[in-house]
């Protein structure tokens, strides 16, 4: 591992310094589940990281990197609470996805669901080889996958990878991700966070304004669908959270908490 500067500890978060490169770790209990405060605290904190910093590395820890929206506190919100959280979840993703500096995600264990969502993202994708279980749930709980997670698993994966894998919910392990192009590396568990690092360390360095510009044009297909449709299937989602069976779905899996 590079040498990293000086710790930032937030109450979900703790943010590390790498030669102008941010790298931003979740700290949300062994779980890293989603909850509203994280949410709030990710949009203030990539605002900060988009302004200071040249490159962002995302990082979890070591038995999740992220099990996905923490459902036992989501399932005590009513539908104006659940809407407020969802579209400040959906604009930080969508933030993410479209910074303006390089991004990589680096996933030493199981990035479920939401987790999946935070890793397509970020321009460079690394998940440790060996069992770390990558995928997209939400039909299993009865709701469909998110807008802009259907748009980036489409443009990363292929059609036909990206609809067998939402269909049917299925997780996957990273050498899997990595053969299916969801990953660009699947290292050992002790090298991830180092790939990210040196990966976009390297970009760093390179001229800012080109970097930019040849970003946009990566993401401006996602950006424009999603900027388009993006009411409505946000709203198609919460309608689909609240309905009872999808809620009764909901509740069994929040016992795994």
């Amino acid at each position: 591992m590079p040498n990293l500067g000086r710790e930032t500890p937030m109450s979900s978060f703790v943010l590390e310094n790498y030669e102008e490169v941010a790298i931003l770790r979740l700290n949300n209990g062994v779980t890293n589940s989603l909850s509203p405060a994280l949410i709030d605290e990710l949009g203030v904190l990539l605002k900060e990281i988009e302004s200071k910093y040249r490159g962002l590395v995302v990082a979890g820890g070591d038995k999740f990197f992220s099990i996905g929206l923490e459902l036992p506190t989501l399932l005590k919100l009513d539908k104006k609470g659940m809407s407020e959280f969802y579209y400040n979840c959906v604009n930080a993703m969508f933030h993410l996805y479209t910074m303006k500096i390089p991004t990589a995600c680096a996933a030493k264990a199981h990035a479920i669901a939401a987790g999946t969502i935070i890793l397509l993202t970020c321009d460079y994708r690394y998940a440790a080889s060996g069992r770390t279980l990558i995928g997209l749930n939400e039909i299993q709980l009865g709701l469909p996958v998110p807008y802009l997670a259907d748009l980036m698993l489409r443009s990363i994966a292929g059609d036909s990878t990206a609809t067998d894998l939402m269909y049917s919910g299925e997780m996957i392990d990273a050498l899997t991700a990595e053969k299916k192009g969801i990953l660009n590396e699947a290292p050992p568990k002790e090298d991830v966070e180092k790939r990210a690092i040196e990966k976009i360390h390297g970009l760093s360095k390179l001229p800012s304004q080109s970097f930019e510009a040849i970003k946009a044009n990566r993401v401006e297909v996602v950006k424009s669908m999603y900027e388009r449709g993006s009411v409505e299937k946000n709203e198609e989602f919460l309608r689909q959270w609240f309905t009872p069976s999808t809620q009764e779905l909901l509740k069994e899996a929040a016992k795994k908490f």
